[in-house]
């Protein structure tokens, strides 16, 4: 197997992000529920998206690039956190989101702050944000420019490398905490995250069982068994993903990128039992997921686990949250 450090890698992050046991959660729900801090990673807001960056930048880096493209909705994380990595390295950024009806404020202001060139396009569908993001590239060539263009989310073998990473990071945490996670819960909006955790778990937590809260309608189980193939030939780990490793339930609500009222009633929950906040689209659908699964008796089996919080508090300023029932 090869080893991670032998990927080029920009250390961007403050790491490792704590993690600790939510004692009044944990009371509440009657299991040992920990939280891993990714939204402490340490630039612009955090998130989970800096790790990916460690390695997707430093290949921007290795091939030249002086300027980076990537694409989400408009409220991104990724996009505002891509910005911000850019900036650190001296590199422009230009971010094509779609654009959903007026959404203002939030992450479109840091995007401005980080010096990004904001392009929106007025569509649904991804495949136009990648055919401008195309047109964009062209242009900057013809121009002398380089540039290095991420997919939404960073959700490609090299990106995932950050989550393997993470998962390693986990277990040492575990070691130290003399727990043995039954299972790890993350969010899943692009698949990378959830691939390379979810892979991470087979090498360096075995018996942990990986659990995805998609939100949105992709098929995030054949998306990610195809991230964790790909990545797991990156690093010739000599393990085999199979779909009995994946494991997705969906919580979306009216739509991508848009609250559900069971979401901000996750995020109000966290926020009064533990003092974090969480986002009402992303990481707070997750978290609306997790609640149901407990519910639904999901971890019955299980009695230690973690909830991967992925970041994303900016949205908290522009997305208005359904009042509480």
């Amino acid at each position: 197997m090869k080893q991670i450090t032998e990927f080029p890698n920009i250390p961007l992050g403050i790491l490792p992000t704590p993690l600790y046991r939510l004692e009044n959660l944990s009371r509440e729900l009657g299991k040992n529920i920990y939280i891993k801090r990714d939204d402490m990673t340490g630039v612009g807001l955090g998130g989970n998206k800096v790790r990916k960056l460690e390695f997707l930048l430093a290949e921007a880096r290795a091939q030249g690039a002086d300027v980076v493209l990537t694409a989400g909705g408009p409220q991104s994380n990724h996009a505002m956190l891509t910005a911000a990595c850019a900036a650190r390295l001296g590199m422009e950024s230009i971010l094509v989101l779609k654009k959903r009806g007026t959404l203002t404020g939030g992450n479109l202001i840091l995007d401005g702050i980080f010096g990004a060139s904001v392009r929106m396009v007025d569509t649904d569908s991804y495949e136009e944000v990648y055919a401008e993001m195309e047109r964009l590239m062209a242009q900057l060539r013809s121009q002398g420019r380089t540039p290095y263009a991420i997919p939404v989310g960073g959700s490609v073998p090299v990106g995932c490398l950050g989550y393997v990473n993470c998962a390693r990071e986990i277990a040492n945490q575990a070691e130290e905490l003399g727990v043995h996670f039954d299972a790890i819960v993350s969010a899943v909006g692009s698949g990378g995250t959830y691939a390379g955790l979810t892979l991470g778990a087979k090498l360096f937590l075995p018996g942990a069982r990986s659990v995805g809260v998609g939100v949105c309608d992709d098929p995030f189980a054949e998306i990610s068994l195809g991230l964790m193939q790909e990545t797991a030939r990156l690093l010739d780990c000599g393990v085999q993903p199979e779909a009995g490793d994946i494991h997705i339930h969906y919580h979306i609500g009216p739509g991508y990128a848009m609250p559900s009222s069971e979401g901000c009633a996750a995020v109000r929950r966290l926020a009064r039992a533990e003092g974090i906040l969480a986002d009402p689209v992303y990481t707070g659908k997750a978290l609306a997921g997790f609640f149901e699964l407990m519910g639904q008796g999901a971890f019955d089996q299980d009695n230690d686990i973690l909830f991967v919080h992925t970041g994303g508090a900016g949205a908290l300023f522009a997305v208005e949250m359904p009042a509480e029932a």
